[in-house]
This record gives structure tokens, sequence and C-alpha cells, in this order.
């Protein structure tokens, strides 16, 4: 990563918080050796705590892929615990215009090149990492760059292979046939979401529809296309060094490649939550399940021990397919993915399906 000579910080005047509403944070531009990053910040530095950072997906920003989770009741608990910084690709964020004609966006690597900067900015030393999407590529690539600065990821609808030949040529073939955000679409819902038109899927189809700054989208849409292979191998060289959540929604877009991902995994550091009836966005249309998976994550880190999870246990108990630890001594990272009947068989690559 080329050296950063000078970093210059410009502040907006957050705006004035509704009586009662959600914290709109403080906004920061950030400027890195490949352009200038937009941060939100919520919350203040806690004692020898991560900050939460998270990372959105291709059409979309932190407020359309993150407000609905961290807006939900439930997640407030983890709110105050932590500092949470939302990430907003370069030219992403709200009111971003639109690049210049030939404008060359940075790649998915050199996206994940600009944490550093960030976190130099921001002071902190350690994240938990949040991504969808293109988003969750950018954080296993960092991860995988600065593994002494990330102790927990949560990876929703990853693929981390490179496209080949044959999803290349498919691609292309697409192109010609469909417009820009008509595969942006099914990038991010599934084909029985499409079909039947949801609400969802009305209102991010409007908004590729009415956005100013949908020439940036379609860069970013090319960076993620033209992305590399994590090259990710269980036991291999290559591979995570935190614990891991991967999520995805049943009959999602990116359900064989999460699958996949997983089976490249160490299964004591991986917890693999496929959520029933959630679709492509699953942390959209179920937050109430996500916030109570990432709260029994973050305590099986060590973190927020006292926190109650009483409805994740009856969800567990009720509707959870999972696995138990014979002899209770259980991996930090494991605790997600293990039932709470004792004596159960242990599988190979813990699995965890959510039922709603």
């Amino acid at each position: 990563m080329t050296e950063l000579q000078e970093v210059q910080i410009t502040e907006e005047k957050p705006l004035l918080r509704a009586p009662g509403g959600p914290d709109p944070g403080k906004k920061h531009q950030v400027e890195t050796p490949y352009g200038i990053v937009t941060i939100t910040i919520h919350g203040t530095p806690k004692p020898k705590r991560p900050a939460i950072l998270t990372y959105h997906d291709v059409g979309q920003n932190h407020h359309s892929c993150f407000d609905t989770l961290f807006h939900f009741e439930d997640m407030q608990e983890i709110i105050k615990n932590f500092v949470v910084i939302h990430v907003d690709a370069p030219g992403m964020e709200e009111g971003a215009p639109a690049f210049p004609l030939g404008y060359q966006y940075p790649s998915l690597d050199q996206l994940a090149d600009m944490i550093p900067c960030i976190l130099q900015y921001v002071n902190f030393t350690s994240i938990i990492g949040i991504g969808v999407g293109a988003g969750a590529y950018i954080m296993a690539r960092y991860s995988l760059a600065h593994p002494n600065t990330v102790e927990g990821l949560v990876l929703v609808n990853i693929d981390p292979n490179a496209k080949g030949w044959m999803d290349w040529a498919a691609h292309k073939l697409t192109g010609l046939t469909s417009s820009i955000s008509e595969m942006i679409m099914g990038h991010l819902f599934s084909t029985e979401e499409l079909s039947k038109n949801t609400e969802m899927v009305q209102q991010q189809r409007e908004i590729l529809s009415h956005a100013t700054n949908l020439p940036n989208i379609q860069l970013y849409w090319s960076s993620y296309n033209s992305r590399r292979d994590l090259s990710l191998e269980r036991g291999g060289d290559i591979s995570f060094k935190c614990p891991v959540m991967l999520v995805v929604g049943d009959q999602a877009p990116h359900e064989d490649a999460v699958v996949e991902c997983n089976s490249k995994l160490d299964p004591t550091q991986t917890s693999f939550l496929k959520m029933a009836d959630s679709g492509g966005q699953p942390q959209l249309t179920q937050p109430g399940k996500l916030t109570e998976a990432f709260k029994y994550f973050v305590q099986g880190m060590g973190y927020m021990a006292s926190s109650c999870m009483t409805r994740l246990s009856r969800s567990r108990t009720a509707s959870l397919s999972s696995a138990a630890s014979g002899d209770g001594n259980r991996s930090r990272s494991r605790t997600l993915s293990q039932s709470s009947e004792a004596g159960a068989p242990q599988p190979p690559v813990p699995t965890m399906e959510v039922s709603c």
C-alpha cells in the first residue's frame, strides 16, 4: 500500500436529532491514497473495545444497507456498547455527484486498503467487521491483509471467488439484454423476490432508477465483478485468524457461494447462519434474528457477557438446526453454531439454520 503522506478531514455538521429518533451520527470525509471516503460514526469510544465497522453492497449505501438492522430495537443494546463506523464506498454516499468521465474507480483490494486510513483517523486499533456482498469481500480482503486488527467478521452474501470465464461470458451476455439497474437487482434479490415484486424490491428499483450517482454505482459494480479470488483454503496459509459468522438467506442469489466459502474455512472458527424466508437481504428482512445471532457472536468473543439472550435461546431450541460440543469446551467462535442440548454429535462443519 502506498504510504499515506497527508490525511485531511472535513466534518459535516450533523443533523439535529429528533426526540426519541435514531442517532444520525457524525459524518467525516477521510482522504486516502485512493480517493476520499465518507464515514459516519455513532457512539463514543469504550475502553478496550473494538469498533464495529460496516461496509455495504453494490447499489446501496450505509443507510439503505444497514439502517433497518442498526435501528432495530434490540440492536440498541449493542450500539451502546460499541462505537459504530459505517463506511460508504467512494461516490456512494447520499447526494454524491457523478464522477467525471474517465475516472478510475478503486478496485476492491484498494477499497480494502482505505480502511487503515479510517482507523488511523478514528484512533482505533481493532474492529469487528460487518460486510454485505461486495462489502463482505472488502472486509474479508482487509482481514487477510491485517489480521491483527480484526477481532471478528460477519460476512453476509460473500462470494470469495473471482469470476470464471463462464461467469464472465454470462455477465457480458446479460449486459447486452439487461440494464445495469436490473443486473444489480438480480445481485441483491432472489428470483422469487423479483417475481413477486415485493415492497423492498420496488423501493430498491425506485432508488436505482432515480440515482443521480448511477455512473458511480456502475463503477463499483464493475470493480466487484473484477475481484480477485480470495484463495481461501482450510488448513492453509490463507485463512481468517478471527471468529467468522457467515450469513445467507435460503434460496438467496449467493447461497452456493457462501456454502462454498464455509467449506474453505476452519470449522472451529466459523459459524454458518442460513436464514429461512429472508431472501437476498437478510439484514433487512430479518433484523431481529440477525441481531440476536450477532449478540451471541459478540458474547462468544468475550463481550457483553451479561447480555440477555433469552430470545435467541428460545429460537435455538425451537427452530435452529445445530450441533453440541460433547465435552463443553467451546471455542469463542463456535458458540453460535452449537446446540444447547448436550451430547449431540458434532458435525465437521457447524451449521445453524434459522426458520422464521
